[in-house]
C-alpha cells in the first residue's frame, strides 16, 4: 500500500461463518476496493501467497508495488490502514470526537458481541446441530455426507470445548444473553432514526456490528429467532449492509457531535454496562499475571481466562482518547458522562 492507492486488487482468505470476514468484505464492497475472495481455513494459507505471522480469518493479502504480497490479519488495523490508502467513501468520521466513538463501538462489537455469537452457537443443542454441518458445507459444499458428519462432530466438539476461553460458561451465560437481548432494540431504534449507527452513512462500527449480526441475527437459530421476532427492521438492515456499493455517501451524512449523545447514548450505556467493566477487569488480571478474570458485570459474577489481546484493546482505546485535543476530550467526556465509558479518559 502507498498513500496514493493500491497496487492491484486485494486477495481475501475468509469463511462465511467468520464475523470478521463478513465485516471486511462488506466494507470492501462499500468502499469500491477491488478484491478476490477465497473461501478457506486459516490453517491453510493460500498457495503462492506468504503466510501471515498469526493465522487468523480473514487474511488479507495486499499487493506490494514491486510485486508479491504482504499477508495481514485482524480486521480493525486492516480497515484502518485502508483509510490512509483509499480516500473515497471513508469509514472513519472526519470529526475526531466521532472517530473515537466509532472506534469504541467497533471494539465493543468485535470483542464483546463475539462472546454472544460464540455462546449462542455452541451452547444449545438446536444451535449446535445446525452450526456443525453449516460450517462444513460453507467450507466445501461438495463434501460427501459421511465425511461431513464426521467433520461436523469434530468441529462441534472442538468449539464447545473452547466456550470457556471466550467467556461463555454457566456463570456468565445470563449476562451474555441479556446483553444481546438489550442490544437488539437499541440498534433497531438507531436504524429507524438515522439508517446507521454513525448517521446516514456507515462507519467502521456499523460493519463491525453487521459482522457479528450476520451470525447472531441470521444464521444461528436461537439468537436469529429473537432478532426476527422482536426487531424486524434490524433483521432487514443486516441484509442491506451486505452490499452497500450503490450507496452514495455525503460528508454531511455523518452523525454530528451535537447529536451524538441523543443518538448513541443507549448504545454507549450498554457498552459501559458490560464491556468496559470487562476490559478493566481483564487488563487488571493481565497486569497482575493472573490466569483468570474474576469480577462482577451487570450485577452478576463474571469469570473467564484472562485475554491478552483484549488487554491491548483497552490500551489502544486509552491511547486514542489521550491523543485527542483537550477540547475534544472534554466533548467526549460530556457525551459519555453517566454511560460507564467515561473512565476511558481517566489517566
Amino acid at each position: 500500500m502507498t498513500e496514493t492507492g493500491l497496487h492491484g486488487r486485494l486477495h481475501v482468505l475468509g469463511a462465511a461463518g467468520s464475523p470478521y470476514t463478513r465485516k471486511v468484505i462488506a466494507a470492501l464492497r462499500y468502499r469500491h476496493i477491488p478484491y478476490a475472495l477465497h473461501w478457506g481455513s486459516h490453517r491453510n494459507p493460500l498457495p503462492g501467497f506468504p503466510e501471515p505471522k498469526v493465522k487468523l480469518l480473514p487474511t488479507v493479502y495486499v499487493p506490494n508495488p514491486d510485486g508479491g504480497h504482504v499477508a495481514k490479519v485482524d480486521s480493525t488495523p486492516i480497515l484502518a490502514e485502508l483509510e490512509h490508502v483509499v480516500a473515497d467513501r471513508a469509514l472513519q468520521p472526519s470529526d475526531p470526537v466521532m472517530a473515537f466513538l466509532d472506534h469504541l463501538i467497533e471494539d465493543y462489537a468485535d470483542e464483546w458481541l463475539t462472546k454472544a455469537m460464540f455462546h449462542y452457537r455452541w451452547s444449545g443443542s438446536e444451535d449446535i446441530e445446525h452450526a456443525g454441518p453449516q460450517l462444513v458445507f460453507w467450507h466445501d459444499p461438495t463434501t460427501p455426507d459421511e465425511a461431513a458428519e464426521a467433520a461436523s462432530a469434530f468441529i462441534s466438539r472442538r468449539q464447545i470445548d473452547r466456550l470457556y476461553v471466550v467467556g461463555s460458561n454457566p456463570t456468565t451465560s445470563s449476562t451474555i444473553e441479556q446483553s444481546y437481548q438489550r442490544l437488539l432494540p437499541i440498534l433497531d431504534h438507531m436504524i429507524a432514526a438515522r439508517g446507521y449507527v454513525m448517521g446516514a452513512r456507515p462507519g467502521t462500527s456499523d460493519f463491525a456490528l453487521y459482522g457479528q449480526l450476520t451470525q447472531l441475527g441470521v444464521v444461528d437459530p436461537t439468537p436469529a429467532a429473537l432478532c426476527a421476532a422482536h426487531t424486524p427492521r434490524l433483521r432487514a438492515w443486516i441484509d442491506r449492509m451486505e452490499d452497500l456499493s450503490g450507496l452514495e455517501p455525503q460528508g454531511e451524512d455523518w452523525l454530528d457531535r451535537t447529536a451524538a449523545r441523543s443518538h448513541l447514548g443507549p448504545l454507549l450505556g450498554e457498552i459501559g454496562r458490560v464491556y468496559v467493566p470487562f476490559l478493566i477487569a481483564n487488563a487488571g488480571a493481565a497486569q497482575a499475571g493472573l490466569a483468570e478474570v474474576e469480577t462482577e458485570i451487570d450485577g452478576r459474577a463474571w469469570t473467564q481466562p484472562t485475554f491478552a489481546y483484549q488487554a491491548k484493546c483497552l490500551v489502544w482505546l486509552k491511547q486514542h482518547a489521550a491523543a485527542l485535543s483537550d477540547d475534544d476530550q472534554a466533548v467526549c467526556c460530556s457525551i459519555l458522562a453517566g454511560t460507564g465509558c467515561e473512565c476511558l479518559f481517566e489517566r
